[in-house]
């Protein structure tokens, strides 16, 4: 029989393990454009590795010294972040509560009598409280998730793979991922920039080319059809608001069934794969028993019994319920759910840890399992003073849409960040993601501008606008005669002799920018073009024999003011 350990006071001290007297950096003062989160200070979940500093995962006769920093926490430093502090968790990421550390329960940031979330508790209350601008947690069945809709702040899971977990105490390793707590999306966002990447040091690394045009102005949201609530009365009203607020963004809400996603949620405490959160546990758990705090006892030990038959049995099953979920995504184009059903107060927590805290999870413990991308926003504050969260979901390698989405969510709920009296700044935007893939500019004049017949061409191609410009006063502009669609021709004259020309400036991938050109028919071809700042891009010109018959539209100074025209 497993010895339960003495939990100390609550107090929103216990949300720190260890605060460094001196932040660690290894940048310097001064800011660079190689510093993109300079002056920025973060925190770490204790299960990830600070050279120099014990690594304790909430169990100190675990505890050990790296001598080496977690590759996130190269990365973040390298990019000018200061780390603050480790934080504490629920004993070795086990758990979505934040009550099962012996360091003490971690409060919530509005009310202290209630849960913080799990296992990243104390990663979220520091960013709730202000105390840090963003901080590092890890999400293997919602831990990422949970904590920031319990406590009004912004939970960044991204694409497994995309954060290496090299130096990250395992929970299930081919399920794990390094997941980001901030007030705001933005914040989070520039910290999981600075920490993405492609890592041979971890085994379950991922080369995953981000997609980087935004969820359509019309969109269709699922929802589940039939909500769990566990006996809260207020959740399902501030869900009401949600929907409401999703609908007025343009998503047409679609009521999908849950109970596939829930089937894929229960293997991962349920089944086989139990056996993979022990991988890096095994031998202390047995070797040291009555250090390990009873309720994550109670749900470990069992995967030492599971042979491998049983675990091949249960991916099996897993990977089925994957092929009858991916139907889902051809009616909608995102998942929006509760991050949590309902608050908990702690003390009803320790007195039935088990069936509380897997309630917690009934939103999040699919994610990962089916390699859904996710991210947790504010949603509103409940009567009782106490946040309410939603999580946005889609497939892996949709985190910026995902976070662009929820940056605009946010922005209309008009709340404050977290604990604070600031309020989310409306006016913020996302830049687009790096991918590292080289790149064309490419300057359009006509058929190919947004909107127009030919445009098709270039999304086809995974190209983006850049922007809206002109040309230099160098160009001479002219509709083409028998052309369909009707397209204009632009050629290089003397400066002075010409006029500035509307373009758009379009962005695409070099891999594709060959089948483009091999696209464009006579006269016309591409050629450099002048833009009104001086800068050279590749571009639409026309042979001088294709102006046989061609009207000079140059004063029109653009396509569509010349289209205009012909309507009018």
């Amino acid at each position: 029989m497993k010895n339960d350990l003495t939990l100390p006071k609550v107090s929103a001290a216990n949300a720190w393990i260890r605060q460094f007297d001196s932040a660690i950096t290894t940048k310097p003062s001064a800011a660079t454009t190689d510093n993109p989160l300079q002056g920025l200070s973060f925190a770490a979940k204790d299960n990830i590795d600070v050279a120099g500093i014990p690594t304790t995962a909430a169990c100190p006769d675990f505890a050990f010294t790296p001598d080496d920093h977690a590759t996130v926490i190269s990365r973040l430093l390298a990019a000018g972040a200061l780390l603050k502090g480790k934080t504490n968790l629920d004993q070795f990421a086990c758990g979505l509560n934040g009550s099962r550390s012996p360091y003490g329960p971690v409060p919530n940031a509005f009310n202290p009598a209630y849960v913080s979330g799990g296992s990243s508790s104390g990663s979220a209350f520091v960013v709730a409280t202000g105390q840090v601008d963003f901080s590092l947690g890890t999400d293997t069945a919602g831990s990422g998730r949970v904590p920031a809709g319990l406590n009004n702040i912004v939970g960044l899971k991204p694409s497994k793979g995309l954060i290496s977990t090299h130096g990250v105490l395992p929970a299930a390793r081919s399920v794990d991922a390094v997941s980001i707590f901030a007030r705001d999306v933005p914040t989070a966002w520039r910290a999981f920039e600075s920490a993405r990447g492609h890592d041979p040091k971890d085994p379950y690394s991922r080369k995953i080319v981000l997609k980087r045009s935004r969820i359509p102005a019309k969109f269709k949201v699922g929802i589940p059809a039939i909500p769990e609530w566990y006996g809260d009365t207020l959740a399902p009203l501030e869900f009401k608001k949600a929907i409401a607020q999703i609908e007025a963004m343009g998503g047409q809400v679609v009521e999908i069934d849950y109970a596939p996603l829930l089937s894929a949620a229960t293997l991962l405490y349920e089944s086989a794969l139990i056996s993979e959160r022990l991988e890096a546990l095994a031998e202390f758990f047995r070797d040291h028993p009555d250090s390990v705090i009873d309720p994550v006892y109670q749900l470990l030990s069992p995967g030492a019994k599971h042979s491998a038959v049983d675990v091949f049995r249960a991916m099996t099953q897993l990977k089925a319920i994957g092929q009858q979920v991916d139907q889902l995504w051809s009616g909608i184009d995102v998942l929006m759910v509760p991050t949590a059903p309902t608050h908990y107060r702690i003390d009803d927590m320790l007195a039935d840890p088990i069936e509380l805290n897997r309630r917690l999870g009934h939103y999040t413990n699919f994610v990962n399992l089916l390699d859904y991308a996710a991210i947790a926003v504010p949603s509103s504050i409940r009567p009782d003073g106490l946040p309410f969260g939603v999580t946005f979901i889609a497939p892996a390698g949709s985190d910026w849409q995902l976070s662009e989405l929820g940056l605009r969510y946010h922005q209309k709920t008009g709340l404050c960040l977290g604990v604070s009296d600031t309020p989310v700044d409306t006016t913020a935007s996302l830049p687009l993601p790096k991918d590292g893939r080289p790149y064309v500019q490419v300057a359009v004049v006509g058929a190919h501008l947004s909107g127009m017949p030919l445009n098709g061409q270039l999304q086809e191609r995974g190209a983006e606008l850049v922007k809206t410009t002109t040309t230099s006063d160098a160009y001479r502009f002219y509709a083409l005669a028998n052309t369909t669609p009707p397209k204009p021709g632009l050629v290089r004259v003397k400066n002075g002799e010409g006029a500035a020309i509307a373009i758009e400036i379009w962005r695409m991938p070099e891999e594709a920018y060959g089948s483009f050109v091999a696209l464009i028919p006579s006269p016309l071809g591409i050629g450099q073009i002048e833009t009104a700042d001086g800068t050279m891009v590749q571009g639409f010109l026309c042979e001088q024999e294709g102006l046989n018959g061609a009207t000079d539209i140059t004063h029109f100074k653009g396509w569509r003011s010349y289209l205009a025209s012909l309507n009018s």
